[in-house]
């Protein structure tokens, strides 16, 4: 099999790529000119060069592919100006999904696996299973309404647009789409440093000041999600979306792993969620007085705090998929980022 990973220089792509190689296949990459490829540098795969938009380079990589892993995504939830999200989340792949139906690709095209995010499933918080005095949790047949779509933040919607392309292109144009529901990976060789792989670097460096209570995030490991992808190539139905999580973790657990892991004190300050957002909100003013790209903002804590359980059953059943212990994958993450510190270390002494 002949398999293309569209954003294998990313974290979750690069993952991909690497279990691909090791299950044998034939593969293919495409990354953008200059991008850090560190991830995949040590893998024997045919790479072209170029970015969403240069439909020559696309043609040229997925011409003959059986199995398309699309795994690019613009993750800056943040930014003030939210254009860049739509026009690499949505715009982007539109982009892509137009040349992946051209007849001379779409022959050959056995399934085209799209990245998407388990926050396109409708997750709001406390909202009650019909009939019972219980939390609900969220499946894939949670659907975010055209009327919720106008409240949720920039990324999110971006997402949201993204996800229904890939499955309208499917229904209308026959493009075998799955998408994917992947929530927050954690896990070892984040060379990128992600912003939750920030955390736990903080963490086990000891370096991290402080936790912020209330709030908890879907997780599973990188290479969970990377293998589920992979079968999802194998065994998923064309149209349909698999949520891609292991369980629900707070960021002061995250974080008390890692520092265990790396045999650090864990961060001794909590700071309690109201606090946190009069942080987050200095952090939106301080961008929009003086211009800058602030991470901790409403928007971004927004994002955090749309949490609520959800399920990943359907990706058991029909895919086969059996996710780890997400603790193991922290512990995971929290040593590779003590390895790269010694490793620099003793570059630096030799």
């Amino acid at each position: 099999m002949t398999a293309l990973v569209i954003g294998a220089n990313g974290y979750l792509g690069s993952h991909v790529t690497r279990q691909l190689v090791e299950a044998g296949e034939d593969v293919r990459v495409m990354v953008r000119p200059g991008a850090n490829t560190i991830g995949i540098d040590d893998l024997d795969v045919t790479r072209f060069l170029g970015d969403i938009w240069d439909n020559d380079v696309l043609r040229e990589a997925m011409t003959g592919a059986d199995v398309i892993y699309y795994c690019v995504v613009d993750t800056r939830g943040w930014l003030r100006d939210p254009a860049p999200l739509f026009r690499t989340n949505v715009e982007g792949t539109r982009n892509v999904l137009d040349v992946a139906v051209e007849p001379e690709i779409a022959a050959g095209l056995r399934c085209f696996v799209f990245t998407s995010s388990y926050a396109t499933v409708d997750r709001r918080r406390n909202r009650r299973t019909r009939g019972a005095n219980q939390a609900r949790v969220s499946t894939e047949d949670d659907v975010i309404g055209p009327n919720q779509i106008k409240r949720l933040t920039p990324y999110v919607r971006s997402r949201v647009q993204a996800e229904n392309l890939v499955l309208q292109y499917a229904r209308e144009r026959g493009l075998p789409a799955v998408a994917m529901c992947v929530s927050t990976t954690y896990g070892g060789r984040d060379w990128g440093r992600t912003p939750h792989g920030a955390i736990i670097a903080g963490a086990a460096f000891g370096k991290l000041p402080f936790v912020m209570s209330g709030i908890e995030l879907e997780a599973v490991g990188v290479n969970d999600a990377a293998r589920a992808l992979i079968l999802a190539a194998e065994k998923g139905r064309i149209g349909e979306r698999y949520l891609i999580s292991a369980k629900m973790i707070s960021n002061a657990e995250v974080a008390r792993i890692a520092a265990d892991a790396a045999g650090v004190a864990p961060p001794a300050k909590t700071i309690p969620l109201p606090l946190t957002y009069a942080l987050a909100t200095i952090g939106t003013i301080k961008g929009r007085l003086k211009g800058t790209e602030e991470q901790m903002s409403l928007a971004s804590l927004r994002l955090m705090r749309a949490e609520a359980p959800v399920d990943h059953g359907k990706a058991e059943r029909e895919l086969g998929w059996r996710p780890g212990p997400v603790e193991d994958s922290v512990r995971e993450a929290a040593q590779f980022w003590v390895g790269v510190r010694a490793a620099r270390r003793a570059a630096k002494q030799g």
